[in-house]
């Protein structure tokens, strides 16, 4: 299959008239300056976007909890009641449109932190995976690469056990989780992770025995608060505490890391780890704003992710990484446009390592924007991290498949009409 791209952001730099080459779900060949031939493009092709952080449940909260005053802790009480409402097939069709929606917004895979794993009061299902099996299918049937980060979700805080709605997430012990993850079979457009919860929600005696072939994600210092528990309990940071127990590697992703001591920053970066930010939540939780300079600075790889989903739209997320640390630092220029999309397309982060970059042997993946719509008309072609949105997205090819045309998905028809149906029958009037 060939594709003809108008304008391209090549590892080198934005190109014209690149010919993309594809098969077996890979490219074969990158010729910039080339004559029209196969699919055109119109607008500026990129690699595609990588979600690295997403709860796909938490959709159904869009809308109907930014009204509440409170803090993450109020959220959380309304996130845990949406909760306990799911079950495989509910969750199922749920996903479906949240998949699509990603797709739409420019993203070709997603790293789901998955911690809804059993029936209510903790029973396990005939097949204990359903949950995940759901968001595979889910994930499947909207045309997007799913990571699914099963989650070691095991107490309701440090030394604390858990209730009624936590009892879904948890294994019991480590042991325990790592057996059910086991069972999960990888395939194409499929793979398996690991995560800890959070340093609360994992016994420090266990941390170390939740491990992946892949990456090991788990949610770092997102509250003030867990790090006042966690000092309070064990006298050391959550990063120190990861660092002690040799969770602290190069395959580690710490989300959102947004209160972190200078001390923390350097370990994260001597360990060659990853940080994962997801700014429209923070800023709709009122988390914070994160060290994202200096993190990139000590040598942590940085990713995004849409996390809650209050928003879906890879360009947003991408560009708040530097938009936010503008306010704190009260400086402009704090990343370059090259640094954002690289943050924003980096699916190795959800173990994807073979995609993200325009050049022959890496994955098909990549999205293309209008660049003459009523945000893009006019901007320098490099200024799409800036200017442009999801509603921009005209195509999108994920494995050398087209699964948006047009602005159109070609799986799903209509996810903004499963998305109401769905969520509506999750919050009866």
């Amino acid at each position: 299959m060939t594709f003809w791209c108008a304008q391209a952001w090549l590892p080198g730099g934005i190109a014209r008239g690149v010919r993309i080459d594809v098969a077996d779900g890979r490219i074969t060949a990158v010729t910039p300056g080339s004559p029209r031939a196969g699919t055109v493009l119109e607008g500026l092709t990129l690699p595609g976007f990588a979600n690295g952080h997403s709860h796909a449940f938490h959709r159904a909260l869009r809308g109907r909890t930014h009204h509440e005053r409170g803090t993450f802790w109020t959220w959380r009480a309304r996130m845990y009641a949406l909760a306990s409402r799911l079950d495989p097939d509910a969750y199922y069709r749920l996903a479906r449109g949240v998949y699509a929606e990603m797709v739409l917004g420019g993203y070709t895979s997603v790293g789901e932190f998955h911690y809804l794993h059993h029936a209510p009061g903790g029973k396990p299902y005939a097949d204990p995976n359903a949950m995940g099996q759901a968001l595979r299918q889910a994930a499947a049937d909207a045309g997007i690469r799913l990571t699914l980060l099963d989650t070691c979700y095991l107490t309701g805080g440090i030394g604390v056990e858990p209730d009624e709605v936590q009892r879904r997430f948890s294994d019991g012990s480590a042991e325990a989780w790592a057996e059910r993850v086991a069972a999960l079979e990888e395939d194409d457009g499929f793979r398996v992770g690991g995560a800890i919860h959070s340093v609360r929600a994992v016994p420090a005696d266990q941390l170390s025995l939740v491990d992946s072939a892949r990456v090991v994600h788990v949610h770092l210092s997102e509250q003030r608060a867990e790090n006042e528990q966690c000092l309070a309990a064990y006298g050391r940071t959550p990063t120190e505490l990861l660092h002690e127990r040799g969770v602290l590697t190069d395959r580690l992703v710490a989300v959102h890391a947004t209160h972190l001591t200078r001390p923390d920053i350097e370990r994260l970066g001597a360990a060659r780890a990853r940080a994962c930010f997801c700014p429209t939540t923070e800023r709709d939780l009122g988390d914070g704003i994160g060290p994202a300079r200096a993190l990139r600075d000590a040598g942590v790889r940085l990713s995004v992710g849409s996390d809650s989903n209050a928003v879906v739209d890879a360009f947003e997320e991408t560009r708040a990484l530097e938009l936010d640390d503008r306010l704190a630092s009260e400086e402009r220029g704090r990343f370059s446009a090259d640094e954002l999309l690289e943050a924003g397309t980096d699916h190795a982060a959800v173990g994807w390592p073979e995609v993200g970059v325009l050049s022959a042997g890496a994955g098909a993946d990549f999205v293309t924007v209008a660049l003459d719509s009523v945000r893009t008309a006019g901007i320098e072609p490099s200024g799409v991290v800036f200017a442009a949105s999801g509603a921009d997205i005209r195509h999108v090819v994920v494995g050398g498949r087209e699964i948006v045309r047009d602005g159109a998905h070609q799986l799903v028809e209509r996810p903004e009409t499963i998305l109401a149906k769905e969520i509506e029958a999750l919050w009866p009037s």
